[in-house]
């Protein structure tokens, strides 16, 4: 059984099934309190949930909405993104491909649910698909070739840009622009990806009230996840928990010409293919 962990109510939980039949089962209850019920704790001992997870009973397992869920992360240390990291985003920025990953980060009150309501603040507000990987060994200097043995699983992230406020001034403020209250959605359940096959070339994409706005797969990274990971981790030390955005692909509202930004009543849902969909509406 794939591992997939979401947090309900604050408590850690195993996610049977997908985002069409989701079912959970409480981490702590099922194994007896030999796991954790804080999701954090459940993301440092990531390798006891995958060893306990093969032989998992979920005769308990109950159905869930994803109305129901919490952030799968709710207290990460550290929040990194990566921008202008996929090539025909640069290109519709007006941006030349970076030699190195471009970083900024954002902030950790800036998380919400996968059904979560994100507030319009100005005329600028802006959606951003976005693959998120969530470390679960940490660590400083990663090998590249290690990297993926540091990641807990992926989660399905928007980056939710103030577009204005972050291109005020010189330098850009990315840091607060991305980081109003809900800007950081991500969900709807952090997924183990050691045997998927295809985990640096999924599907991802988003729409806007059921128009496809961005549709691509992870391959059009310029720095893929291992070298995202083993980057970072020759600059700061890396926690369990910590939560990675890699970067949107082609498709923004800003770079639509006009621009098309975000209205209240606008729903965005955003897939990434092997994890699962969040749902977000704008008011």
């Amino acid at each position: 059984m794939t591992l997939r962990l979401a947090t309900v109510r604050n408590r850690a939980h195993f996610v049977i099934g997908d985002n069409s039949d989701p079912r959970i089962v409480d981490v702590a209850k099922v194994s007896n309190n030999a796991l954790p019920s804080d999701p954090m704790e459940c993301l440092a001992r990531w390798s006891e949930l995958q060893a306990f997870a093969q032989t998992l009973d979920t005769s308990s397992a109950v159905a869930v909405t994803l109305e129901e869920l919490d952030c799968p992360v709710p207290r990460p240390r550290q929040m990194f993104a990566i921008g202008l990291n996929y090539k025909k985003h640069a290109a519709e920025m007006g941006s030349p491909l970076p030699p190195l990953p471009l970083v900024f980060s954002k902030f950790q009150s800036s998380l919400n649910s996968p059904a979560g309501d994100v507030k319009v603040v100005g005329e600028t507000v802006d959606y951003e698909s976005e693959l998120v990987i969530i470390v679960g060994k940490g660590g400083r200097d990663i090998v590249e070739a290690n990297a993926w043995q540091h990641i807990a699983g992926l989660c399905v992230g928007q980056d939710v840009s103030d577009r204005g406020l972050q291109y005020m001034g010189s330098p850009a403020q990315f840091n607060m622009g991305k980081s109003r209250c809900g800007f950081s959605p991500i969900g709807p359940w952090v997924t183990d990806m050691t045997d998927n096959p295809n985990r640096d070339n999924l599907h991802l994409g988003c729409t806007v009230n059921g128009e496809k706005r961005q549709d691509t797969h992870t391959n059009d990274m310029i720095f893929n996840i291992a070298h995202i990971v083993s980057y970072l981790s020759t600059v700061v030390e890396l926690f369990p928990g910590d939560v990675i955005y890699t970067g949107s692909p082609f498709g923004v509202g800003h770079g639509h010409k006009p621009p098309r930004y975000m209205k209240p009543g606008d729903v965005v849902e955003t897939t990434l293919e092997g994890v699962g969909t969040i749902r977000n509406r704008f008011v």
